[in-house]
């Protein structure tokens, strides 16, 4: 498989529950951030 080009980048701000919310969740799911928004991102195309 060939590893993905990154050619663009976004910033977010998020209020800090929010920020706690993903946090907990990457640390439950043992994944970064950048994983679980990827994911949640190609979830949106199904």
């Amino acid at each position: 498989m060939r590893p993905m080009k990154y050619e663009d980048s976004i910033n977010v701000r998020l209020p800090k529950e929010e920020k706690k919310i993903l946090d907990a969740y990457c640390k439950k799911v043992k994944r970064n951030k950048t994983d679980v928004i990827r994911e949640f991102i190609r979830s949106l195309a199904s």
